[in-house]
């Protein structure tokens, strides 16, 4: 009896992503039919508002190794991910963009390292392409902050790019965390990870869906969901503010000894409110985000809602295995 072949798995999220479907379809699918694997496309309309999900459906249509989840609305990238993640069944699960930047070429050397026994093989970018300088020097602040404080190391310039083994996508579908930041995840599972690099493209159509402010919540998201570091960081502020105060009142105690009272003065005293004032608000802001993570995981509510599913066999919205 002739052994079936492993089955691929390439997890793609759209959001608005219409002009791109055709140029992605017409790069990847021959390179697929290439490889020595069955394969199939798990293609997540993330809620788009342009013409992504009548493109996907005609795409499934000439070919129904190419199937469609389609979300209620706009959950994110990170949930889209992982309504994709859920819904597929290959051997080997590769997530990438829809935008090309990710050349499905290089999943030819990923299938080579999982072949040799690596549970995941992540694409390591040699530059960014298409960013300036601001967006490149934020990035390499958020790989060095998220290397000293998180709990976990990340590797520098991987991104959801990566083959992963089926028992790695099951640990992760497995985890019921709501706020997810994919990268960590993936690097929290474990197992035998190697990275391999990669020259990253260009966009060919349309731009970013990340802005400087997106991107500035996800990386604090990414910080928060996976270090305590920003809670514990205030109890050495209270401590250091506590020392200096009792330092400044052993330096009035020895002035007023010496030289007397004096008239004391407005602006140190409003300084020091100001300065307290905004240290408690900023903590409390932070408690806050905590806080909220812990009510958003008590609520229970789905990660997504998918609308409707087009070439899986049982038609749900729930992973068949």
């Amino acid at each position: 009896m002739v052994a079936a072949r492993p089955l691929l798995s390439i997890v793609v999220p759209f959001f608005n992503e219409g002009a791109n479907v055709e140029r992605l379809f017409l790069r990847l699918t021959p390179f697929l039919e290439s490889l020595d694997l069955a394969w199939e496309v798990v293609c997540v309309n993330d809620g788009s508002r342009d013409d992504t999900l009548d493109r996907l459906l005609a795409a499934h249509g000439r070919d129904s190794r190419i199937k469609v989840i389609d979300l209620s609305r706009n959950f994110g990238k990170e949930l889209a991910l992982s309504a994709g993640l859920a819904h597929s069944q290959g051997d080997a699960v590769v997530p990438m963009d829809a935008d090309l930047q990710h050349p499905p070429e290089t999943v030819r050397d990923m299938i080579a390292k999982w072949r040799e026994g690596y549970d995941v093989v992540y694409a390591i970018r040699h530059a960014r392409i298409g960013q300036g300088l601001a967006a490149r020097l934020f990035a390499r602040g958020f790989y060095w902050t998220f290397e000293h404080l998180a709990e976990i190391p990340l590797p520098r310039e991987a991104g959801d790019f990566r083959l992963m083994d089926r028992k790695v996508v099951d640990v992760i579908n497995r985890m019921p965390e709501r706020s997810r930041f994919m990268k960590g995840i993936f690097a929290w599972v474990g197992f035998r990870q190697i990275g391999i690099p990669y020259q990253q493209g260009e966009r060919v159509e349309g731009g970013t869906k990340w802005g400087f402010v997106k991107l500035l919540r996800f990386a604090f998201d990414g910080l928060t969901s996976f270090s305590n570091f920003p809670l514990r960081v205030w109890s050495y502020i209270g401590a250091m503010i506590a020392g200096l105060s009792f330092f400044y009142i052993v330096i009035r105690v020895i002035r007023t000894l010496i030289y007397g009272v004096d008239i004391p003065g407005y602006e140190s005293i409003l300084i020091i409110m100001l300065f307290l004032g905004g240290m408690q608000l900023l903590t409390l802001g932070i408690l806050g985000d905590y806080l909220g993570r812990v009510f958003n995981e008590v609520k229970g509510r789905p990660l997504y809602i998918v609308r409707s599913t087009h070439g899986f066999e049982d038609g749900d919205s729930s992973r068949r295995k």
